[in-house]
């Protein structure tokens, strides 16, 4: 009967597990090829393949396409046989560079008998499913053939009408299963290689600095003397930062807690990684060295983040059509988390700090004013100063943090929650005082922290601590003209700690307010108070039947407040000579009106945080 030997941890495993406070636990790497990888092997149509050049650099490729270019030959050993760049794949020159097309080239570069390291991932992005290999080459070689790809293939104009096939075949001596999370799902389809080196040097240009912008995941080989790993990063679209030409970073997620990539780089900071853009066909090879981040260290740089790696790039080479495959985007992981900024980029985290040593608020007082919103006032145990529009950070993580697990498939998002939420103050200080203990916040239910804040009792005690208050959202009237101000739905909350203090007249102000027809309360509840921004006022009443708000809707019309039973349109904002405009909606709507008012000057809160 078959069995498999497991691995013990490496020097630079064990370190990242002291350092993260992992507990003990064994490797569950396979020290042979179990029949889980082989599967994936025949399966899988990508292989994410990571190898050492002449100078020790790593590098990291991607081959494949379609299933069934990698076979197994027997006695743990696998042959590879699939289309390649073989100009300006870095890994395919470092397996069998400098050869001539057909010949043989052996797997032990210095003739000691030791194959060269190669490290693989088999990853399947539609499943979701992939598995690590770990191996020595045997022989490989590269050769020109003429390809007939399947019906749906991409067929690039101007491709060569012979392509580079790499052969290898290599022993493998570690594999291990890895699970699913981060994986954005891509349908992948064969295509002509049409390689065309775009840059080369050790920073990126534009192009490839975009590239990184837009991936939602990228491939990563390290080493040691003696191992070698290759594996999967990915999340949201931005989640790889620019600091410079030079530097990249990325937060490190929640994963297995196994920390084989990291350990590899505590011993060795070398570092190679690519990143595909599966649209264009494009592909970016980087080479480098790593920082790894812990703890402030990765908050400072990533606020929001416990663990993050810096890179400082040594080579980078861009190359166009050098996929042999393209791709269809198709579902994104539940897993990924919001996009983490630099604290450079203006991250609000990075003015936040551990909420040991800040006040806390206690919940007096819950008004629910439509099916999703509430009104909740809080009490600060010891005064606060705040200015209209700005925004109060408060930490949920006591009540909703329980510590680590693998998977969370019923709550994936919270795997890589801090619980930390910054809520704009919708109250207004008073102007005869410069602290104030009091403070409301008006909030959507739309997530699990706000979920959480909505079944609390507001005579339970309920207490979260305030971690800071800030932005600089102001608005500013200028006396002979008009202040326009464009809300969408609790996008008024901005404006709503500024009204008492706005002059209120249709000459002076106006306001366009886009709001879902069940929380017209919200309107009636805001008029009420402010019964002047009437007839200041423009609201757009979007989905659904409003038959049971008719009353309320009457009651509005009758104190001279306007109502469209639509969508906010372009036209609606024409004729307004102001030269600020200033507002607060949801990044679609939000992105429409600025391009409605491209050319003026907008001020915009943004809460997509």
């Amino acid at each position: 009967m078959a069995f498999s030997l497991a691995m013990s941890w490496n020097p630079g495993e064990e370190q990242m597990h002291k350092r993260l406070h992992v507990p003990d636990h064994d490797n569950p790497t396979s020290s042979m090829l179990t029949p889980q990888a082989s599967f994936m092997l025949q399966r899988a149509p990508l292989l994410a393949i990571g190898t050492l050049d002449s100078q020790k650099c790593p590098w990291t490729t991607l081959w494949g396409g379609t299933p069934g270019f990698s076979q197994p030959l027997g006695g743990g050993i696998i042959g590879t046989r699939t289309i390649v760049d073989g100009v300006n794949d870095p890994v395919v020159q470092g397996l069998v560079g400098g050869s001539e097309k057909g010949e043989m080239v052996q797997g032990d570069a210095n003739g000691d008998g030791i194959g060269r390291m190669v490290s693989g991932l088999a990853i399947d992005l539609m499943t979701r499913k992939r598995v690590k290999i770990f191996g020595r080459m045997i022989a490989g070689s590269l050769g020109e053939v003429d390809v007939e790809f399947p019906e749906g293939a991409e067929r690039t104009e101007g491709a060569p009408e012979k392509q580079d096939q790499l052969q290898l075949v290599t022993k493998i001596e570690q594999s291990l299963g890895n699970c699913p999370k981060y994986l954005n799902q891509y349908e992948l389809r064969p295509a002509f290689v049409t390689s065309k080196l775009l840059a080369q040097s050790a920073e990126l240009n534009e192009e490839a600095q975009a590239l990184v912008q837009k991936a939602d995941m990228f491939f990563l080989s390290s080493s040691t003397d003696e191992d070698m790993d290759t594996n999967h990063r990915g999340g949201p679209p931005g989640f790889v930062r620019i600091i410079s030409p030079t530097e990249i970073a990325y937060p490190e997620y929640s994963g297995n807690r196994l920390y084989q990539t990291l350990g590899n780089l505590q011993m060795n900071p070398k570092v190679g990684v690519t990143f595909p853009d599966y649209e264009t066909g494009n592909i970016l090879y980087i080479t480098g060295t790593v920082e790894i981040l812990v703890a402030s260290d990765a908050a400072n740089l990533l606020p929001g983040s416990n663990l993050a790696l810096k890179i400082k790039i040594e080579k980078a080479r861009l190359v166009e059509g050098g996929q042999p495959f393209r791709g269809t985007k198709k579902v994104p992981s539940p897993y990924n988390p919001l996009v983490r900024t630099l604290a450079s980029e203006g991250n609000i985290k990075s003015r936040l700090s551990d909420s040991s040593s800040h006040k806390t608020a206690t919940l007096i007082k819950k008004s629910s004013l439509t099916p999703t919103i509430s009104r909740y006032t809080f009490k600060a145990v010891d005064s606060i100063s705040y200015s209209p529009g700005q925004w109060a950070a408060l930490d949920f993580s006591r009540d909703m943090d329980y510590g680590y697990s693998h998977m969370r498939n019923d709550d994936p998002r919270s795997l890589n929650d801090d619980f930390v939420r910054t809520f704009t103050i919708s109250s207004s200080p008073s102007p005869s005082q410069s602290k104030a203990t009091e403070f409301n916040i008006t909030i959507r239910e739309v997530g699990p922290v706000t979920s959480h804040l909505f079944k609390q009792n507001d005579r339970a005690g309920f207490e979260v601590p305030i971690l800071g208050v800030g932005g600089d959202f102001s608005i500013k009237q200028e006396e002979g003209k008009t202040t326009p101000f464009i809300a969408g739905g609790v996008g008024i909350t901005p404006l709503l700690g500024h009204l008492p203090s706005l002059i209120l007249s249709p000459e002076s102000f106006k306001l366009f307010w886009t709001v879902r027809s069940q929380d017209i309360n919200l309107v009636h509840d805001t008029v009420r108070k402010y019964p002047d921004l009437a007839k200041c006022t423009t609201v757009f009443l979007t989905r659904g039947d409003v038959r049971d708000g008719e009353q309320l809707v009457r009651e509005l019309e009758g104190m001279g407040l306007k109502i469209e039973k639509r969508r906010v349109e372009k036209k609606d904002l024409e004729g307004i000579e102001a030269e600020t405009w200033y507002l607060c909606a949801a990044k679609g709507l939000r992105k429409e009106i600025l391009a409605w008012l491209e050319g003026k000057k907008a001020v915009f809160e943004d809460f997509d945080y």
